[in-house]
C-alpha cells in the first residue's frame, strides 16, 4: 500500500513529470512527529523547490543572488559604529532606573537609511583597492552589518561581575581583567555555537523563529518577493509596515506615560483596592492577573513577540502557567503553606522572619564569607509563594529538557553528527552550500584562545575560582547547548541554566561569592551566547550571507562591543557622583547590579544548602527534578501509541520553562500574550491563511519597532531631561497613573500582617 506521501506526490508528478518520490518523503517524512509541520503543505513546499515550514515560506526567499556585496567597507563601518553605539547606550542605561533598552529592530531601521545615505553621496573611488561605494546599499550588506549592531548589543553578563566586586566586595581589579573577564565569557560561546550549526543551523526544522519577523522586515525595507506570500492582492507590506509603525509608535504613549492603567490594566482591583484576596488573584502587580487585559505591547511582547512563536508552543506555555500559577499557587498561597501567607504572594524580593526585606550585609564578615552566628541570629530566607515555584519549575526544566532531547531528538542528533553540509536537502542549505564553510579549526582557535584568556584571568587575580571548577562550567554550557538549542529553535524558548549553576557551585565552594558569579556566568552565559550566535547564524543562513563573512562579523564586533561595554562602565563609576546608591539623583541605582549581588551573597555565602537541603525550608522544591524527569517520558508514550492525538503537541521543557521570567514578570505579560498568540497563531492562521502569510511577521516588526522607538523618545524627551519633571504636576500626575500602583495590589499587602517585633516561620535554623 502506498504511503499518502506518494499518493500526494504522485498527483503532482503527472503535472509536472519530474518528482522524485523517495526523495521527497526523506525529506519530509523524518518531521512528520514536528508538530509545527502540516504534511501537506511540507509536501508542497518541497515539491515547489521551497521549505517545508509555511512560516519559513512566508519570510524567507527562496533564492539568493551570489553576486550581490556583503563584506564592503560600507556594512563593516556601519555594523561597528552603530555596534558600539548602541552596546555603549545599552550598558548607559542598564544601571538607571527607569531603562531602556534598543533593540535589534532599532538597529535594523537605523542603518537602513544610513547605508542609502552612504550610497547616494559618498564617491565611488578605490582606496588601497577597496570601494568606497560599491553601488547601491544591498540587502546582505544590511544584513552583515546589523549582525555585527546587535551581536554584543545587550550588556554583557560579566560586566555586571566587575559592578557587583566594586559596590558588594569593595574589589577593583584593573582593567586587564575586566577586558579578559568579558572576552572569555562572550567569544567561548561563539566558539561553542560555531561546532554546534550543523544541528541548530542546517536542519530544516530548526527555525528559529524570532527571525523569521527580522528577515520579514529585511525583505520589506528592500521590498524582496517572498516565495511563501506570493502576490497576495491588497496593501503591500511596506506601505502596511509603515502605517502599524506609525500607529504602535504613536499609541505607546497612552500605555507608557499618559495613561498607565491601560498598561496595568487590573481593573478587578479597582472595585476593592483594598482587599487583599482580591489584589492576589485579580492584581498585576503582586497578583495571578486573573484580571486578563492589558493595552500595551511592551507588556504583551515582554516575554517575546507572540507573532513570532508557534501557537502549539505558546499553548505549552500557558498550560503550564495556568496549573502553576493560577491552580497550584494560589493553593500553596491561601493554605500557608512555607509562611507565604505573610509576604505577597508574588514578588521578586527575598524576606527575612519579620517580613521585611532580607538585609544580606547582616549576615557576612568584613571579607564578605559567610558568618554562621549571625545568620542564626538574623533570619533564614523566605521567598515568595511565585517565587518559590519558578525555582522549582527551574529544577524541573534542567531534568526535562534532558529526557526530551533523548527521547524526541535521538534519531536527528545522531543523524546531523553524521550527516555533511551539502546533504541537507533544505532549499535555504543547498544555495547557501555554494559559498566556502568556516572550517572547525577556526571556531577550535578561538575556544583555546578564550579558554587561555579565562584562565589567566582566573589565576593571576584574587578569585579563590579553581581552574578545574572553570572546566567543569563548560562542560556543562556545552552538554546543554544542542538539547536547549534544539528546543529554542523550534518553539523560541530557551531554558536558562541560571539556577543549576547556582546550585552546583553554592553546594561545591559555598562562600565564595566571586567563584559563584563566575561559575554561573562561564556556564549559563556560554551556552546563552552559543545560542544568540547559533540564532544569526540561522539569520545569515535564510539571508545568504556567506559563513565567513558572518565568521569575522561576529568576532570582530563582540570583542569591540564588549570592549566599549567596559569602557563606558569605567566613565560612570569614574564620573556620575553616587553611582549605584539608592538615592542617586539621576537614578543610576543600579537595580539590576543589586539583583545580582544579593544572588552572589544567597547562593554563594548562604549557600543552597540551607534552603533546599533536607530539613530546610524549600526542600520539597527538589521534587520538581524528578517531576520533570519523569514527565516527558509519560507525554513521548502517549503520543507513540495516539500518534494522532494531542498528546504529540505536549513538550514539558517548554511548559516548565515558559514561566522562567516570573518574577519580575507577571500574569499581565503571560495571559494577553496566550490571547494574542491565539488569535493571530492559531485563528488566522487557519482561517485567513493568505492574510497571515503576508502580513503577520510584518505586524510584530512594526510593534515591536513602534514601542522601541516611542520608548526612546519618551526617555530622551520627556524622563530624562530635568530629572523628569516635565510632566510632574500636568499631563502625569493624575487617577490613571497613580491607581495600578496602589492599594493592596501595587503596596503587595500579605494575607498576615504582624505586629511589632513578632516574628513567623521557623524558630531554629541551620
Amino acid at each position: 500500500m502506498s504511503s499518502p506521501i506518494h499518493e500526494k506526490a504522485s498527483s503532482i508528478d503527472k503535472e509536472k513529470g519530474d518528482v522524485d518520490l523517495a526523495e521527497v518523503e526523506a525529506i519530509v517524512a523524518p518531521d512528520f512527529d514536528d508538530p509545527n509541520l502540516d504534511k501537506d503543505a511540507a509536501i508542497q513546499g518541497v515539491l515547489e523547490d521551497d521549505s517545508p515550514y509555511p512560516e519559513v515560506r512566508a519570510a524567507v526567499a527562496n533564492t539568493d543572488d551570489p553576486e550581490l556585496p556583503v563584506s564592503t567597507v560600507r556594512s563593516w563601518v556601519l555594523g561597528l559604529i552603530w555596534a558600539i553605539v548602541i552596546a555603549g547606550l545599552n550598558q548607559f542605561f542598564f544601571f538607571r532606573y527607569p531603562s531602556v533598552t534598543i533593540t535589534g529592530i532599532v538597529a535594523q531601521l537605523l542603518i537602513f537609511p544610513c547605508g542609502r545615505l552612504w550610497a547616494a553621496v559618498l564617491p565611488n573611488v578605490s582606496i588601497f583597492g577597496v570601494q568606497l561605494n560599491p553601488g547601491p546599499f544591498t540587502i546582505k550588506e544590511h544584513v552583515l552589518a546589523t549582525i555585527m549592531a546587535i551581536v554584543g548589543s545587550q550588556s554583557a553578563y560579566a560586566t555586571d561581575i566587575v559592578a557587583v566586586q566594586k559596590v558588594f566586595y569593595n574589589q577593583e581589579y584593573n582593567f586587564s581583567y575586566q577586558w579578559l573577564l568579558v572576552m572569555s565569557t562572550q567569544l567561548i560561546g561563539f566558539a561553542i555555537g560555531g561546532i554546534a550549526r550543523r544541528f541548530l543551523v542546517q536542519p530544516p526544522s530548526m527555525i528559529w523563529p524570532a527571525n523569521l519577523v527580522t528577515c520579514t522586515l529585511f525583505n520589506t525595507l528592500h521590498s524582496q518577493e517572498y516565495a511563501g506570500a506570493g502576490n497576495r492582492g491588497g496593501m503591500s507590506r511596506e506601505r502596511f509596515f509603515a502605517f502599524a509603525l506609525l500607529a504602535s509608535t504613536v499609541w505607546y504613549f497612552v500605555p507608557g506615560y499618559l495613561f498607565q492603567a491601560l498598561s496595568y490594566f487590573s481593573w478587578v482591583t479597582w472595585i476593592a483596592p483594598d482587599n487583599v484576596p482580591v489584589a492576589s488573584m485579580f492584581g498585576y502587580v503582586h497578583g495571578m492577573g486573573m484580571s486578563l487585559i492589558t493595552f500595551d505591547w511592551a507588556q504583551i511582547a515582554y516575554i517575546g513577540s507572540p507573532l513570532a512563536t508557534p501557537w502549539w508552543a505558546e499553548a505549552n506555555v500557558t498550560v503550564g502557567f495556568v496549573f502553576f500559577f493560577w491552580i497550584l499557587t494560589p493553593i500553596l498561597y491561601f493554605t500557608n503553606v512555607w509562611d507565604s501567607k505573610y509576604m505577597p504572594i508574588s514578588s521578586r524580593k527575598s524576606y527575612n522572619n519579620e517580613a521585611k526585606t532580607y538585609d544580606v550585609q547582616r549576615i557576612i564578615n568584613a571579607d564578605s564569607t559567610f558568618n554562621q552566628e549571625a545568620y542564626e541570629a538574623y533570619s533564614p530566607l523566605y521567598l515568595s509563594t511565585t517565587f518559590a515555584i519558578s525555582y522549582g519549575l527551574s529544577f524541573a526544566s534542567i531534568t526535562a529538557t534532558l529526557a526530551h532531547a533523548a527521547l524526541y531528538f535521538r534519531k536527528q542528533i545522531w543523524t546531523q553528527a553524521r550527516r555533511a553540509m551539502h546533504e541537507q536537502p533544505d532549499i535555504h542549505a543547498r544555495l547557501m552550500s555554494r559559498y566556502r564553510q568556516v572550517p572547525e579549526w577556526w571556531y577550535a582557535l578561538v575556544f583555546l584562545a578564550m579558554f587561555a584568556a579565562g584562565v589567566i584571568c582566573i589565576e593571576v587575580w584574587d578569585t579563590k575560582f579553581p581552574v578545574q571548577w572553570f572546566i567543569l562550567a563548560l562542560v556543562i554550557a556545552f552538554f546543554y547547548v544542542i538539547p536547549i538549542g534544539m528546543i529554542q529553535a523550534i518553539t523560541n524558548q530557551q531554558v536558562g541554566l541560571n539556577v543549576i549553576t547556582e546550585l552546583i557551585i553554592g553546594y561545591g565552594l559555598p562562600g565564595r561569592p566571586l567563584a559563584m558569579m563566575m561559575f554561573k556566568t562561564w556556564g549559563y552565559i556560554t551556552m546563552a551566547q552559543a545560542l544568540q550566535f547559533t540564532s544569526d547564524f540561522k539569520l545569515g543562513h535564510y539571508m545568504k550571507i556567506p559563513p565567513r563573512s558572518m565568521f569575522f562579523a561576529q568576532v570582530v564586533a563582540a570583542a569591540v562591543t564588549g570592549t566599549a561595554q567596559l569602557g563606558v562602565q569605567a566613565w560612570m563609576f569614574s564620573n556620575i557622583p553616587n553611582m549605584c546608591s539608592p538615592d542617586q539623583k539621576d537614578g543610576f541605582i543600579c537595580p539590576s547590579t543589586e539583583v545580582f549581588g544579593t544572588a552572589s551573597i544567597i547562593w554563594g555565602v548562604i549557600g543552597p544548602q540551607r534552603q533546599f537541603s533536607k530539613g530546610q525550608i524549600y526542600y520539597a522544591l527538589c521534587i520538581f527534578f524528578l517531576i520533570g524527569l519523569i514527565t516527558p517520558v509519560i507525554s513521548f508514550v502517549l503520543s507513540k501509541k495516539w500518534p494522532n492525538s494531542w498528546f504529540r503537541y505536549l513538550n514539558f521543557p517548554v511548559i516548565y520553562n515558559g514561566t522562567g521570567y516570573i518574577p519580575p514578570a507577571s500574569a499581565v505579560n503571560y495571559v494577553p500574550w496566550a490571547i494574542v498568540g491565539f488569535i493571530f497563531q492559531y485563528v488566522i492562521r487557519r482561517r485567513h491563511f493568505s492574510w497571515w502569510a503576508k502580513y503577520n511577521y510584518v505586524l510584530s516588526a512594526a510593534l515591536d519597532a513602534g514601542v522601541a522607538i516611542a520608548v526612546i523618545l519618551i526617555f530622551f524627551c520627556l524622563q530624562y531631561p530635568k530629572n523628569g519633571e516635565i510632566g510632574i504636576n500636568t499631563i502625569q500626575v493624575w487617577w490613571g497613573n497613580s491607581v495600578p500602583f496602589g492599594g493592596a495590589d501595587g503596596l503587595g499587602t500579605p494575607m498576615k500582617i504582624l505586629a511589632a517585633g513578632e516574628t513567623f516561620g521557623v524558630k531554629e535554623w541551620h
